[in-house]
Order: C-alpha cells, then structure tokens, then sequence
C-alpha cells in the first residue's frame, strides 16, 4: 500500500480520492451502521475524518480501529483526525473468516479493562469484526452471557451468517455447546479444549452467503 504525504495538497487529495473509490468510503458519506451498544461504547463502520471530530463534539475519547491497514489512505486519514480531535485511536486487528484464537478473546478482554470511554470501535463496515468484538464487549465487560450478547450478530447490523464470516457465530456456538454447560469460561474453554484450526477446516459456508459478503456486499 503506498503511503500518502497528507503534508501536501496533492497527498492529501490522492488519499481522499483512495479512500472514496477503492474503500468504498462513498458509500459511508451518509450510512455509519451507528449504534450504541451501552452507555459507553458504540459500534460503526469505518468513519471519515468529519464523522471523527463529530463524535469528538459528541464525548468520543478512544477510537478502535478493529481493521488493521496501517499505511492505507483510510488508516492515515483515521490517525490524523484522531490527533487533531484529542481522541486516543487503538489498533486492535482481528479478522471476520477466521477463527478467534485464544490471543487474541485475551487480549480484546484487556483492551476493554484499559481503554478509556465513551468509546467507538469499528471495521469497515461495521457488521462482522465489530459483531464480533460487541459480543466480547458485552461478556467481558458488561457480563452478559454469550448466548445474550449474540444479538450483536445480526441482519440489523449487517451480518451474514451464511457466508464464511458466519465462523464467528460458529465460534461463539461451540463454546455454549461445550465450554458454557461444564461451568468454564469463555477463555478456560478456549484454554483447555478449543482448537481453532479444526474449527477453521470444520467449518462450512453457503454459496449463496459467499456471493452476498464476497462479491455483493465486498466486505473484508
């Protein structure tokens, strides 16, 4: 990804005209998937610098970047306005076709115990690595069972079960089938018998829940 010198007019620019066309980030001008999950924490798409000094004006004090992409158009766009707005921007990345590994169910309990809030987490379209990284919020820092904060892997936010982001609903599932009745948390069943190469090869998506996340909704 080339990086893009936001010091010059003709840098700045390349990195809007980027960000609009190949992120999609046109489509995001006016839909933010916004919503709040708790007094605390909302969940969204990927927003625009505008959208960042808005949710400043609105008590936002840390922004989760759940996506990853340091160096892209989109991540530096993100980082500056976070600097000039005084919000504390965290990268945080997890994928929305793999499954969750231990490292990383640990490290987003962390994350929840140190951030400060109100706070905004989002991917890019705010449907699949923010459903899944809500649940956590919910059990881990709300404790709510699983089963309960699944409700933030829905249609209503845009998740599609049926494509191969659905193995994060698989993931979640399995541990209310075997980790949940024995009595272990989330994390000692990940701990003791959860295996998230099996998972991975054991899991399988539709072909039509594919056409609709890979090639209709293009998510990452």
């Amino acid at each position: 990804m080339p990086e893009y010198d936001l010091s010059q007019t003709s840098g700045r620019f390349a990195a809007h005209v980027d960000m609009t066309f190949r992120d999609h980030a046109f489509l995001r001008v006016w839909w933010q998937n916004a919503h709040w999950i708790s007094d605390e924490m909302m969940r969204a798409n990927q927003p625009w610098p505008f959208q960042i000094r808005r949710w400043a004006r609105q008590g936002i004090k840390t922004i989760v970047n759940l996506r990853g992409g340091m160096g892209t158009s989109f991540h530096q766009l993100e980082r500056e306005a976070c600097e000039r707005a005084g919000i504390k921007l965290e990268n945080w990345t997890v994928t929305s076709r793999g499954a969750p590994t231990v490292e990383q169910v640990r490290g987003a309990k962390e994350l929840f115990e140190r951030i400060a809030y109100p706070a905004l987490m989002h991917c890019k379209s705010g449907a699949d690595r923010a459903g899944l990284m809500s649940v956590l919020y919910l059990h881990f820092r709300k404790g709510e069972p699983i089963d309960k904060a699944m409700r933030m892997l829905s249609l209503r936010y845009g998740h599609v079960r049926q494509g191969k982001t659905g193995i994060i609903d698989t993931f979640f599932e399995l541990y209310l089938a075997q980790g949940a009745p024995k009595g272990l948390s989330l994390i000692e069943w990940m701990e003791r018998d959860y295996d998230p190469v099996r998972l991975k090869d054991a899991f399988r998506s539709s072909w039509l829940g594919n056409v609709v996340v890979d090639k209709i909704l293009r998510r990452e």
